[in-house]
């Protein structure tokens, strides 16, 4: 009795320290994170070189989560910014006298191929200053040279590698894992391209689905071979003989195809940069990250009571409240209106990055657009992906711009209701019996295959669905019915064909729009006030704790396995119909 006293004792004194520890520990990170996010005034000494890397993935907006900005193995590293604060910042040293140019250091780059074209606009922009671009990689894949490509000299470290072959757009499939669980995945749906049920249903893409896959991807790589043209004066020809030939095998061969143009170790290149900013030390290279450089202070601008209100409608698309990675009907709408009853808002502009999701939460978020736009102007800019259901919210405004590298349309519709009977009764051992008092009292089922009445019920819906979804665009596109539905059926279109059929109606990313809206608004002076409001830091941190906000830390540990995780994770949580495009592709 004693030794179990002294060993119980002992277990509970452990396990109050732990607590104690693990509570110090829990404020250290707070504190660390909190302390982030100070906007601590910045001071930029002369001759400073921007560093820029864009090693993480890019949002359309900054984020006030100090999680989301918080980096566990790195404390110092400085804010990952979001592409609206890109952008501002390099216009910012562009007039900038102390700032004397940017270095790139890139390898891959986690984002969308919109997101980096508005980026490397950005520092075309930046190049008319008359400043310099440097850039320099170990390894550059197509994303990183393609936004390399604008610099003034591209480098390559001489035992490095470059990848350039083209494009390929990979769909994983999961109807073999299904078929092994004994779940049968019953669809019914609107569109004959709307492939983002296949992945339950097929092993491989449908003919279909290759087409439209092929046309956008193709449309992609030729833009981007356009731009790679026009920056390194390399015919088009020659660059997709160099793709098609697989010639770029060494370091070297980059150099002779004028891909880059020296190899150098990094410190060869400090030695250019040192030139560039009359300095002989690399103690005296004064680098600063674009992070805290975006909040060094800016010169006063002209105050206006006038304002455009940029929305951010970013992720899938719910009913209800979202959260960081999702639309919520709720939180959208909720913008949209207090952006139209504030009189001192002229115009909104509603920045699109969505593959779709809820037809009904589609539907509410639309219908806060129409009000709005029988009030003051609204554009739209879209981003990487407006598909779907990003289409849907989009197509009311009185003028959509997209990048030609934009994945939209996808106007389809489509349900997916999972059998899981045969898994309940071999797998586990599970059987069900029900009595009811209506013949549809348990209509949706899950534990049993749909009956004939049960699938025209929800068939009636998907069409009705479906033909409100074109409806809606024919009446804000001012296209006829017959046309919309000619190109929808589900189809996928790259921002170059999308603006050619009408369901775009110019080139550009936020900026251009922003300035559209303030030019149909008649606005020459004017403020931006940015939607939805963001949570406050300590509600944020409450909630990361409470479980409520895992994905900073479920992407750590999965690395480079997140995104199936996130794939399986959002499908798991549809409700009801969807207007969602197959966005899970692995595009590279």
């Amino acid at each position: 009795m004693k030794q179990f006293f002294k060993f119980t004792f002992a277990s509970m004194l452990g396990f109050i320290l732990a607590g104690i520890l693990m509570f110090f520990i829990l404020v250290g990170i707070v504190v660390s994170a909190v302390s982030m996010g100070k906007d601590d005034e910045v001071v930029v000494p002369d001759k400073t070189i921007l560093m820029l890397t864009f090693d993480q993935p890019i949002s359309d907006r900054s984020s006030d989560n100090p999680f989301a900005n918080f980096n566990f193995s790195k404390p110092e590293a400085s804010k990952q910014l979001g592409l609206n604060d890109i952008t501002a910042s390099l216009k910012k040293a562009a007039n900038d006298p102390k700032v004397k140019g940017i270095y790139l250091e890139l390898t891959d780059l986690p984002s969308g191929q919109a997101t980096i074209e508005e980026i490397r606009n950005a520092l075309i922009d930046f190049k008319k200053s008359g400043k310099f671009i440097v850039s320099y990689s170990e390894v550059f894949t197509q994303k990183s040279y393609y936004l390399a490509s604008v610099s003034d000299k591209i480098y390559l470290n001489p035992a490095g590698g470059m990848e350039f072959k083209g494009m390929v757009g990979q769909v994983m499939f999961f109807k073999g894992m299904l078929e092994k669980l004994d779940v049968e995945a019953q669809v019914i749906r609107h569109g004959k391209f709307k492939s983002a049920i296949e992945p339950f249903t097929l092993d491989k893409m449908s003919e279909p689905n290759k087409e439209q896959t092929l046309a956008f991807i193709s449309g992609m790589w030729n833009h981007i071979l356009g731009g790679i043209s026009d920056s390194r004066k390399i015919s088009v020809a020659d660059l997709t003989k160099i793709a098609n030939e697989f010639k770029i095998q060494s370091p070297q061969d980059a150099v002779s195809l004028k891909m880059v143009d020296k190899l150098l170790y990094k410190d060869q290149v400090l030695d250019e940069l040192k030139t560039r900013v009359a300095v002989k030390e690399n103690k005296d290279l004064k680098f600063m990250k674009l992070g805290k450089y975006a909040k060094a202070p800016e010169k006063e601008k002209k105050s206006s009571s006038d304002k455009i209100a940029i929305i951010y409608a970013s992720g899938n698309i719910v009913s209800g409240e979202g959260d960081e990675g999702t639309i919520g009907s709720d939180d959208i709408s909720k913008a949209i209106r207090k952006a139209r009853l504030d009189e001192n808002v002229k115009a909104v502009v509603l920045r699109v990055n969505s593959p779709g999701g809820s037809a009904l939460a589609s539907d509410v978020i639309w219908r806060e657009m129409l009000l709005t736009k029988k009030t003051k102007p609204v554009v739209v800019s879209m981003g990487d992906v407006a598909a779907s259901g990003g289409y849907y919210i989009a197509c009311a405004a009185d003028k959509i711009f997209a990048y030609p590298n934009t994945i939209t349309g996808s106007i389809g519709v489509f349900g997916i209701i999972p059998n899981m009977k045969e898994m309940f009764n071999k797998n586990l051992g599970i059987t069900f019996d029900e009595v009811k008092t209506n013949p549809y009292a348990d209509y949706i089922p899950v534990t049993r295959r749909m009956n004939d009445g049960e699938k025209k019920i929800i068939t009636n819906e998907i069409e009705t669905i479906y033909t409100t979804f074109i409806t809606h665009v024919s009446e804000g596109r001012k296209m006829s019915v017959a046309q919309i539905d000619s190109i929808g059926q589900g189809r996928v279109w790259s921002g170059v064909d999308a603006k050619r059929i009408g369901l775009v109606d110019q080139f550009g990313g936020l900026n251009d729009a922003i300035a559209e809206a303030a030019k149909l608004a008649k606005l020459k002076e004017y403020r931006t006030l940015e939607l939805p409001e963001q949570k406050d830091t300590f509600e944020q941190i409450m909630q990361a704790f409470s479980g409520d906000n895992t994905s900073v830390f479920t992407k750590k540990e999965l690395g480079a396995a997140y995104p199936y995780f996130h794939y399986l994770s959002q499908m798991s949580h549809l409700k009801g119909v969807q207007a969602l495009m197959p966005y899970e592709f692995d595009i590279k």
